[in-house]
C-alpha cells in the first residue's frame, strides 16, 4: 500500500488522494490475513476513516507434494527453473491459477500437474492453430485465393449448426467472465466503516470456463468440421470460407481471452494469426502485441441458446455411446447396426435435429429415439450409503435394509417425483437414497439370436442402449474406415501436410477370410478421395517405379496388406 512507498504525506499528496488511495484491490497469502491485512485496515480507518482497499484477494499456501511446507533444507520441491525449462512458464502459471490456491486453499504442488496442463490445454490450443494454418494453405491451393479473415461474416445468417454453436459458446464464455470479474459475491470489507460492499474478482471460476472453450473447439468443433475446413464436404468454396472464418474468430478471441493467463503462447499464436487478421486489426490503436489489444467483448447477435441446448444434448448422447463402446472394448472404427436413445420429448427433439452427427461420430447405421423406458425393460434401483444412513436410523437400519429390495417400481417412481418415501413407517428423503436406472443383465440380449444385444449407459437426461451384436454386412464399412485411418497415420508419419499429393497403393499379403478386397476398395473410392484427397490403388508392377516415401505392412482385421505412399 502506498503509504511510505510514495513518501506520503511529505509529498505526492494530490496523487495519493486523487485516486491512488484506497486501492482497487489488495492480494496476499492466507498467512497475512491476521498480520498485514489487519494492520493496513487499522491504519486506513484510523488515519482516513476508510479501509485502504476496496477488494481483497487471498491466495492459499503452496505446499510440497508430501503435504509439508516447502523447505530448502529438506529439498522437498522441484527446482522452479527446471520446471519452467521442461514445461514452460505458461504451463506453470496456468497450473497455479487453476488450482485451489486461488480459492485461498492449500495446494500440494505436483510437477505432473504442470505437465498435464501442457498436454490438455497448451498443446490442444497450439494444434488448433496449426490445423487452421494448414487448411488456410490448402484453401489457397484448391481455389487459388488467399484466405483472409472477414469480420463482416458474423453478420450473416449461418447455415451450419456447428458454426452457430461454437460462436454462441464463445459469447457465453465472454459473458460469464464479465459477470464473474464484475462481482457476484459479498465480501466483508468495511468501506466506509460499517457498510457492506458488493465486490468481484472471482478469479477461480474464470479459467475452467476458458479451458472448456478450448475443449469444445478441439474435441467438438474441429473434429466435426474437418471435411468442411478441408473443402471436402462437397458444399463449395463459400462454405469452406465460412468454416475457416469461424475457426479464425474463435482462435482470435481465445488468444485475447487467455492472454492474461498464458501470455507467451498466446502472443506467439497471435503473431502467426496476424496475416489473416488485417481487417480485424484495421481500427486497433496498437496491434503489435496481443497484450496491447482490448479484452474481447460480447457480440449479442451471436448468442443462440437453442443451438447451445441442442448441441449439449448431442454431446451427452455421444459421450454415453462412447462409454457403452468402452464397456465392451469395441473401437469406434467398428460399425454397429443401431442405438436406442431414451429421453424426454425435448431431449429427443434436440437429438433428432443433429442425428447425422450422432450417427457419424458413433459409427451406427440406425438411431431409434423413444420415451418408452418400459419397452426396453429399464428398471429403477435404490442404492444406499449404509454407513451414513446407519448413523441416522440406528436400530431401524435393519428394518429398512430388509424392506428396500421389496419396493415396487411404482414406489420408486413416486420417490423420484416426491423426494420422500415411507419404508415400514420410516420416512426416507432424497438424501438417503440414490435412484439409478439399470438394464437387467437378462434383458440386455434379445431372445432372438439375430436380435440386438444391448450395452447400456445412463445419465440424468438420457439412456443409451447400443446394439453391440456383430453384423457381417457392416464389416466391409469398418474395414474401409480402418484403412483410411491407417493411411492418415502413415501420411503424418511421413511428414506430409494436407497440401501434399501422393500415390496411395496397396497389395495383399494374407487374406485368410478371402475378403473381396479389390471390390471393397473400388466401390468406396469416394470415401478415400474425400478423406485422403486421392484414390487408393492396387500396387502393380508399373506403379512400383515411383519413389517410395513410406511402406508398411498393416493388419486390418484378419487381412494383412502392404500400404505404400509414393511421390507423384
Amino acid at each position: 500500500m502506498p503509504y511510505a512507498s510514495i513518501h506520503y504525506p511529505f509529498e505526492n499528496s494530490e496523487h495519493f488522494q486523487g485516486g491512488l488511495f484506497p486501492a482497487d484491490f489488495i492480494a496476499e497469502g492466507l498467512d497475512q490475513t491476521r498480520g498485514w491485512f489487519y494492520t493496513l485496515t487499522v491504519l486506513g480507518n484510523k488515519l482516513f476513516g476508510v479501509s485502504p482497499f476496496k477488494n481483497c484477494i487471498v491466495n492459499g499456501l503452496v505446499l510440497a507434494e508430501d503435504g509439508k511446507k516447502m523447505s530448502k533444507s529438506l529439498k522437498n520441491y522441484p527446482d522452479p527453473t527446471i520446471v519452467i525449462d521442461n514445461h514452460g512458464s505458461d504451463a506453470l502459471r496456468l497450473y497455479l491459477i487453476n488450482s485451489p490456491v486461488v480459492r485461498a486453499e492449500t495446494l500440494r504442488f505436483k510437477e505432473a500437474g504442470v505437465k498435464e496442463v501442457v498436454s490438455k490445454v497448451l498443446l490442444p490450443l497450439w494444434n488448433s492453430y496449426r490445423f487452421f494454418s494448414e487448411q488456410a494453405i490448402l484453401f489457397k491451393k484448391i481455389t487459388g485465393e488467399d484466405f483472409v479473415g472477414d469480420p463482416s461474416f458474423g453478420n450473416k445468417a449461418f447455415t451450419n449448426v456447428m458454426d452457430r454453436w461454437v460462436l454462441a459458446d464463445l459469447q457465453s464464455m465472454l459473458r460469464f467472465i464479465e459477470e464473474e470479474m464484475r462481482g457476484m459475491f459479498i465480501a466483508m470489507i468495511v468501506y466506509p466503516v460499517g457498510k457492506l460492499t458488493q465486490v468481484g474478482y472471482r478469479l477461480y471460476t474464470v479459467v475452467p470456463r476458458l479451458l472448456l472453450v478450448i475443449e469444445n473447439l478441439t474435441n467438438w468443433y474441429i473434429r466435426f468440421n474437418r471435411k468442411r475446413l478441408k473443402g471436402q464436404a462437397g458444399l463449395g468454396a463459400e462454405d469452406t470460407k465460412e468454416a475457416l472464418n469461424t475457426l479464425l474468430l474463435v482462435l482470435f478471441t481465445a488468444v485475447r481471452a487467455l492472454a492474461p493467463f498464458t501470455p507467451f503462447i498466446t502472443e506467439h499464436i497471435y503473431g502467426l494469426l496476424k496475416p489473416y487478421l488485417a481487417a480485424y486489426l484495421a481500427d486497433a490503436k496498437d496491434s503489435r502485441s496481443v497484450h496491447f489489444l482490448p479484452f474481447p467483448t460480447v457480440q449479442e447477435e451471436l448468442f443462440d441458446e437453442v443451438t447451445e441446448r441442442r448441441v449439449s444434448a448431442m454431446q451427452n448422447v455421444i459421450n454415453l455411446g462412447r462409454i457403452a463402446r468402452e464397456k465392451r472394448n469395441i473401437s469406434v472404427k467398428v460399425p454397429l447396426l443401431s442405438m436406442v436413445v431414451i429421453a424426454d420429448a425435448q431431449h429427443l427433439a434436440d437429438i433428432e435435429s443433429l442425428e447425422a452427427y450422432v450417427k457419424e461420430e458413433l459409427n451406427v447405421r440406425d438411431l431409434v429415439l423413444t420415451s418408452d423406458e418400459t419397452k426396453y425393460n429399464i428398471k429403477l434401483e435404490a442404492r444406499v450409503d449404509w454407513p451414513t444412513l446407519g448413523k441416522k436410523l440406528k436400530k431401524n437400519v435393519k428394518v429398512v435394509k430388509d424392506a428396500l429390495p421389496k419396493l415396487t417400481q411404482d414406489q420408486l417412481k413416486e420417490f423420484v417425483r416426491d423426494g420422500k418415501i415411507l419404508v415400514e413407517g420410516i420416512e426416507l428423503v432424497d438424501t438417503d437414497l440414490t435412484i439409478l436406472r439399470v438394464l437387467p443383465e437378462d434383458k440386455a440380449a434379445s431372445k432372438d439370436k439375430d436380435g440386438p444385444e444391448f450395452e447400456a449407459a445412463f445419465s440424468n437426461d438420457a439412456i443409451v442402449l447400443l446394439d453391440v451384436a456383430p453384423h457381417p454386412e457392416l464389416l466391409n464399412d469398418g474395414l474401409a474406415r480402418d484403412l483410411v485411418n491407417r493411411l492418415q497415420r502413415m501420411r503424418k508419419k511421413a511428414g506430409l501436410v494436407p497440401t501434399d499429393d501422393v500415390h496411395m497403393q496397396y497389395s495383399v499379403v494374407a487374406n485368410p477370410d478371402e475378403v473381396e478386397i479389390d471390390s471393397l476398395i473400388a466401390t468406396r473410392q469416394s470415401l478415400f478421395e474425400t478423406s485422403l484427397r486421392g484414390p487408393l490403388e492396387p500396387l502393380t508392377d508399373g506403379a512400383k517405379g515411383a519413389t517410395t516415401l513410406l511402406e508398411e505392412e498393416q493388419a486390418v482385421g484378419n487381412l494383412v496388406l502392404t500400404l505404400r505412399l509414393a511421390k507423384m
